[in-house]
Formats: structure tokens, C-alpha cells, sequence
């Protein structure tokens, strides 16, 4: 018995060390690898705060995001103030480094090396850059798989690149132009919904959170566009994917370990309930896409097919698609991403809009006007959209002010040279999108302000340097839903100002809050008032 004993002892000791060995080779590998990206990179003259073992510069990072979230608990005299310089309460390493390091240093998070990148040259030059060696950031990618699959959004390679070639032209400009008649049809209800807010009011003025509003709108807009008939499905479908999004911004992003801390711990339940939403998910879109491809069959010209049924003939002929169930995915896929950017980003995308004119009634009434001009019978199509362009311009202002995506993230797949530089494989390249929209030096010592005449004459007129104003990110991955947020943005701040006049509410509380993207984070309350 004693023996028996003395071999459990014996074999638990060599298991403990077995485990013990293995967690130090694979982190001593995975060390190693992120010291030589460090290290090139500094033979570089790139410079940087200096990492701990393991844990890189988390701990700094954890410790000013701390700080930053103090004093945003301290009480501000100054309710009625609205500060639209929110990085340094957001990302406020990425801002104390920037001052400390410039605007090229590194850093690492674990065992994964970062360059942060807001050089107007060198973004510029990423821009430029049509490599599939950068791709999106593998670490974050497979965070986003419940939301985004292997789609578009997430997929790196030339499995990204026949996914754009498939999915672009159904958002070019003359496919859009033709969803206009769908998004002012999708805004009508919310139009309807405040004026009857108003009379149960008192008739006079109402207050309403525009933020679900606005999310509605957006969702039915999509649903339309991609379901086409079955447009009450999508929504249901969109219903659920909200509800994995609002499970996933709990994570952090930014502060993650290195992927081999998912293989040290279990699935958590909030995991198994998004597993649990994805099946479903996957099940209503494949429902979904059974009829509309019958419905397909039955129309002869591609204008009368739905984005849906596009995306299933493309798929089909799709050479590198060869067998049912990659079609199966990428048809999942590519809806889910088509939700999170052309539903989720335009309706945060239109809460700050509203938020802003509310604050600034007379560009409510410079496009009240313009409307009164140039569409006196109302929004009709695509052409009358067209000529709106104060309201352009304050798009591209709010945009610049609140982009819903705060980063361009990038990673080196290979040793690729953009400029004089050279990105070693494995690093992640970030670019912080609000801090180059509020660059003095770049857009003038009024870059905190609300000034939509900047853009009076067009983006590249708007600044010192036109490549750093990125609302729709940059280079060959630059958003396909750009058109599509942009006509549907005119086509609600249209549609609304037409109805009514508003003023940013006393329950409003400026809080911008990062949750996979900027987001007002109690909300944006506004008292409406009919014209």
C-alpha cells in the first residue's frame, strides 16, 4: 500500500512539473518572440515604456485607466459643459505615453507588442499600403468570432480579399442610391413616435432618449436591405446579435493577455450563453436565406434582389467557395458583419449628431433651410440627398468629433516596410482615431471645437493633412458601408430637422464610453419641439 502511495506522489510531483514546464517553455517561446519585435523595433530609434516580465505593460495601463476613472468620479461643477476631448479619461496610457514618447512609440500587453502609430506621414503611408500582409490583429479577431465569424470584418488574406471582392459592389454608390426610397420608409415610424411623445407631453415639447430610436431605425433599414421581405426576421436576428455585442463589450480588449490564456481556463457561462445565441443566430439566417434564395429564382434582374440573395449568388460563383457549407458561413458570416457595421456604428453615428446640433440650434436652422431650398416637395431619392451639403458637412464634423470607431488596428503578418519603416512580423500597429481628429497641429487650435465650415469645401481642404481624417478607417480595409452610413445619416438628420426643432435636454450627462465603440454612455436626451 505504501508503494501504491509512494507512485500517486511520484506521478502527481512529475504531472505538477510536466504542467510547470510546459506554462514556462510556452511563455519562454512566446517572450522571446515578443523581446526580438521589441528589439527590432528599437533598433529603429522607436522608443517606449519598459515592459515586465510576462505581463508587459499591463499593470502601468490598469493603474492610469484607474486614475482616469477617479476622477471622472469627482464631482464637475460645470454640468452644462460638454468637453468633447475624451481620450485622456478613455485611453489615458495611450495619451500619457504620447507625451511622454510622441507620436511613435511601443508597448506591450503579455506577450504581444504594439506600435502606436499617429505620425500624419506614416498614416499616410498605411493608407497607402496594399499588402495583404497587414491584416486585422489576430489576438482581438478571435475575441470578435461570436460577433463577426470569419466575415469580412475579421478574416485576414486572401480569404478577406475574395470576401471584399464579393460584398463590395453591393455597397458601391449606385446600389445605394437605390436604398434611399428603404431608409426614409425605416425613419418614418420614429417620426410618428415623437410627435405622438409630444401631444401625450402636452402637445408642446417632449423629451425622448433618441439612442434605442435611432437603433431601431438602423436595424430596420438593414433588416430591409438584406432580408428584403423577411425583414421582420432580421430584425430578429439583429435583436440577438445586440444582445452578443452587449455580453462581449464586457470583455476588455485592450488589456487581454496573450491568446494562451484561453487555454489555461475553462468556457465561462457568459460564453456558453453566447454560444447559445450564435446557433440560434446561424439557424434564423439560414431560414432566412432558404427563402430568399426561392425568391431569387423567382426575379430575373439582379436591382429587385435583396442584399441577401445577392451575397447567395455570389457565393455560388464564387470559385474558392466550393462546398455547401462554406457557403452556409459565409452567407452567416458576412450578415453578422453587415449588422455590427452598417447597424450598430450608423446609429451611434447619429445619436452624437443629434447630440451636437441640440447643442448648436443654428446649424438646425442653416439645414432646415437648405432643405427648404433644394427639396422644397421633401426627400424624394437619391438626387435630392445629393444636394444637401450643410448637412454634409456637419456629418463630417460630428464624425471627426465622435468617430464610433476609435482605432485603426493593424497587424504585421509578415516583415512588411511601410515608408522608411519596418513593421516586424507579430506587432499590432494602432492608430488612435480621436487623438489625430484633435491634432492643433493638424486641424488648428480650434480642433476641439464644433466647427462644421471647416469642411465647407471638402475633406481635403478641411486640414493641414487630409490622410488624417480616418472616421471610415484606412488603406484597402477602408469601411464598405461608407456610402451606405453616409446617405443614411443625411437621410435621418434630413427627415428629422424637416419635423422638428430640439435642444439638448437638463437629464443629458456627457459620459462617452467605450464599448467596442464610443458610444454616449447614459444616453443622449433631447427635447424635441415640432416645427
Amino acid at each position: 500500500m505504501e508503494l501504491v502511495f509512494d507512485c500517486m506522489r511520484i506521478f502527481s510531483w512529475v504531472t505538477l512539473v510536466g504542467i510547470v514546464s510546459f506554462i514556462v517553455h510556452q511563455y519562454g517561446t512566446v517572450w522571446l518572440k515578443s523581446e526580438r519585435v521589441r528589439r527590432k523595433l528599437r533598433m529603429q530609434g522607436i522608443k517606449g515604456p519598459q515592459p515586465s516580465f510576462l505581463y508587459g505593460n499591463l499593470s502601468d495601463m490598469q493603474k492610469l485607466q484607474l486614475h482616469a476613472q477617479a476622477i471622472l468620479k469627482l464631482p464637475n461643477e460645470q454640468t452644462e459643459f460638454v468637453a468633447h476631448d475624451y481620450t485622456n479619461t478613455l485611453f489615458p496610457f495611450f495619451e500619457h505615453w504620447r507625451k511622454e514618447y510622441g507620436l511613435l512609440y511601443t508597448y506591450s500587453t503579455g506577450m504581444k507588442q504594439h506600435l502606436y502609430v499617429n505620425q500624419p506621414e506614416l498614416v499616410k503611408e498605411l493608407n497607402q499600403c496594399i499588402t495583404l500582409d497587414l491584416g486585422k490583429p489576430s489576438y482581438i479577431t478571435k475575441k470578435l468570432q461570436p460577433m463577426l465569424g470569419n466575415g469580412v470584418l475579421r478574416s485576414n488574406g486572401l480569404g478577406w480579399a475574395q470576401q471584399r471582392k464579393i460584398v463590395a459592389p453591393e455597397f458601391f454608390m449606385d446600389k445605394v442610391k437605390g436604398m434611399v426610397g428603404l431608409m426614409i420608409k425605416s425613419t418614418q415610424p420614429l417620426l410618428s413616435k415623437w410627435e405622438e411623445c409630444i401631444e401625450a407631453q402636452g402637445g408642446s415639447t417632449a423629451e425622448v432618449k433618441v439612442d434605442e430610436d435611432l437603433r431601431g431605425v438602423s436595424a430596420d433599414v438593414i433588416a430591409r436591405v438584406c432580408f428584403g421581405n423577411s425583414y421582420v426576421k432580421g430584425k430578429e436576428v439583429f435583436s440577438n446579435l445586440r444582445n452578443v455585442q452587449k455580453a462581449m463589450s464586457k470583455q476588455n480588449f485592450l488589456f487581454g493577455l496573450s491568446s494562451f490564456r484561453g487555454k489555461l481556463f475553462p468556457i465561462n457561462k457568459q460564453n456558453e450563453v453566447m454560444s447559445s445565441l450564435d446557433r440560434e443566430i446561424e439557424s434564423m439566417i439560414l431560414e432566412a436565406g432558404k427563402e430568399r434564395k426561392q425568391d431569387s429564382l423567382e426575379k430575373s434582374s439582379s436591382s429587385e434582389r435583396d442584399l441577401m440573395q445577392l451575397l447567395l449568388k455570389g457565393a455560388a460563383s464564387d470559385q474558392s467557395i466550393l462546398d455547401k457549407e462554406s457557403s452556409k458561413r459565409f452567407v452567416v458570416d458576412n450578415c453578422k458583419n453587415i449588422y455590427f457595421a452598417g447597424h450598430e456604428s450608423t446609429a451611434v453615428a447619429a445619436s452624437w449628431c443629434l447630440m451636437l446640433l441640440a447643442l448648436h440650434p443654428e446649424w438646425q436652422t442653416r439645414i432646415r433651410v437648405e432643405i427648404t431650398d433644394h427639396c422644397p416637395n421633401g426627400l424624394e431619392d437619391a438626387d435630392s440627398i445629393s444636394k444637401l451639403k450643410t448637412v454634409t458637412m456637419v456629418i463630417h464634423e460630428v464624425l471627426r468629433l465622435y468617430p464610433p470607431a476609435a482605432f485603426v488596428s493593424r497587424e504585421a503578418l509578415e516583415d512588411t516596410k511601410v515608408g522608411n519603416l519596418i513593421l516586424p512580423k507579430g506587432v499590432c500597429i494602432w492608430t488612435l482615431i480621436p487623438t489625430l481628429h484633435r491634432d492643433p497641429d493638424i486641424w488648428g487650435q480650434d480642433a476641439n471645437e464644433f466647427k462644421p465650415e471647416r469642411f465647407s469645401d471638402g475633406v481635403s481642404k478641411a486640414c493641414k493633412f487630409p490622410q488624417a481624417y480616418v472616421p471610415f478607417g484606412l488603406g484597402p480595409r477602408l469601411c464598405l458601408g461608407k456610402n451606405f452610413a453616409m446617405v443614411q445619416l443625411k437621410v435621418v438628420l434630413s427627415l428629422v430637422i424637416s419635423k422638428f426643432s430640439f435642444s439638448l435636454s437638463p437629464n443629458y450627462s456627457h459620459c462617452p464610453t467605450y464599448r467596442m465603440i464610443v458610444e454616449p454612455g447614459n444616453g443622449v436626451y433631447i427635447l424635441v419641439q415640432k416645427i
